[in-house]
C-alpha cells in the first residue's frame, strides 16, 4: 500500500445566490465568498412572472444548485422592514420567500443604490470612466453613488470598522438648484407642474425629455434625444448644456453634504448615455461653481460606473461581509 496521502475529491461549497431586479428583466448569478462565478449570470424577463421566487427557482433548477450559502437581491425602489415592493410589477419580495427558495437563513434585500455602493470596493478600474479627476483620498474615505435613470437618487457609502454601510435616502426629491434666470424660470415651471421643483424632474429619463420639451417645444423620445445631443444638434445641445449644469450643481450640493473624498460614482441608463458629453457640456464648471468652497470641489473625483453587473457584485460583497 502506498504511504502517499489519499487524495480527496474537490469540495465545492454551497454558493451565494444574488439577483438584480430591474423593471423589465432580472439578472441572477452565483457567487463564492463575494466573487461572481464566471459564466453564471443569466437574464430573465419579468413579464408574465408571478414573483421573483419563480425566477429564482427556475435559475436554481437550470444550474442544478441545491442549498445556498446565502441569498441577496437588489430591487429598484424603497426597502422597508425587510420587504421590497415593485410598483411596476406587483411583486412583494420578503426575506421569508428568499430563505425558502435558497434554503438558508442568510438573506438580505437591498435597494439598487445600496447594492451599487457595496460593489464600489470591488470594481475593476477598467469599468470606470473618469469624468472629473480629484485628489487622492485616504483608504476608507466616504464615497457617494448617484443614480440617474428611470428616477434619480443618491446614497453615501461609509466604510466602517464593522463593514461597509450604504445609507438609504431619497435625494432625488430635494429642491432643484438654480442660478440665473433660465434655471429660476425652469424651477418655476416645474413647481407649477408638480407643486415643487426637484432634481429628479430634470435629471432622470423623463426629466431630460421634459427639459427638452420646455426649451425647444419638441417632443423627442429619450434615446432619440441623447443621440441628438451626441451628434451636436443645436436644439438638443442647448438641452444637454442645461442638463449638464444642473447635474454639476446637484452633485456639488450632495458632495458638500456627504464629503465623499473617496469619489462620486454615477450609475443608471441616463447617466451612462450622457456621460461621454457631460464635461464638454459644462458639468465641471457648474460643479466647481460653489463660491468660497470652489477650491474644495477639486478634491472630489467623479466617475461613471460602466459595469453592467455591479449590483450583482454588490449583493455578493454584502453577503460575504455579513457576520455569520
Amino acid at each position: 500500500m502506498s504511504d502517499r496521502p489519499l487524495q480527496s475529491w474537490p469540495f465545492t461549497p454551497a454558493p451565494q445566490l444574488v439577483a438584480d431586479i430591474g423593471g423589465t428583466n432580472t439578472r441572477v448569478a452565483l457567487a463564492d465568498a463575494g466573487v461572481l462565478r464566471q459564466g453564471s449570470i443569466r437574464k430573465y424577463p419579468n413579464h408574465g412572472r408571478a414573483s421573483l421566487a419563480e425566477i429564482l427557482q427556475q435559475y436554481l433548477a437550470e444550474t442544478a444548485t441545491g442549498d445556498c450559502a446565502g441569498v441577496c437581491v437588489a430591487a429598484a425602489g424603497p426597502v422597508r422592514d425587510g420587504v421590497a415592493r415593485k410598483t411596476n410589477l406587483d411583486w412583494e419580495i420578503t426575506a421569508g420567500d428568499l430563505a425558502r427558495v435558497g434554503r438558508t437563513d442568510r438573506v438580505a434585500i437591498l435597494n439598487d443604490l445600496q447594492a451599487q455602493g457595496h460593489a464600489l470596493a470591488s470594481l475593476d478600474a477598467r469599468h470606470l470612466r473618469v469624468l472629473l479627476p480629484g485628489q487622492p483620498a485616504a483608504a476608507g474615505a466616504t464615497q457617494l453613488v448617484v443614480g440617474a435613470g428611470t428616477g434619480f437618487n443618491a446614497a453615501p457609502v461609509h466604510h466602517l470598522p464593522g463593514g461597509t454601510h450604504v445609507a438609504p435616502s431619497e435625494c432625488g426629491h430635494i429642491h432643484l438648484p438654480r442660478k440665473g434666470e433660465q434655471e429660476a424660470a425652469l424651477a418655476r415651471h416645474l413647481a407649477e407642474l408638480h407643486g415643487i421643483a426637484t432634481i429628479e424632474e430634470v435629471l432622470c429619463g423623463r426629466g431630460l425629455v421634459a427639459l427638452h420639451r420646455w426649451l425647444s417645444g419638441q417632443e423627442l423620445a429619450g434615446d432619440v434625444l441623447t443621440a441628438a445631443i451626441a451628434a451636436g444638434e443645436p436644439a438638443a445641445r442647448k438641452t444637454g448644456q442645461l442638463y449638464a449644469r444642473i447635474m454639476g450643481r446637484s452633485l456639488a450640493t450632495l458632495a458638500l453634504v456627504h464629503l465623499p473624498f473617496g469619489g462620486i460614482f454615477l450609475i443608471g441608463s441616463v447617466a451612462r448615455a450622457m456621460a461621454p458629453h457631460l464635461v464638454a457640456l459644462g458639468m465641471g464648471e457648474a460643479f466647481r461653481d460653489m463660491g468660497r468652497f470652489s477650491p474644495m470641489m477639486a478634491e472630489f473625483p467623479v466617475a461613471m460606473v460602466e459595469d453592467d453587473y455591479a449590483a450583482l457584485l454588490g449583493c455578493a460583497a454584502h453577503l460575504a461581509a455579513r457576520p455569520r
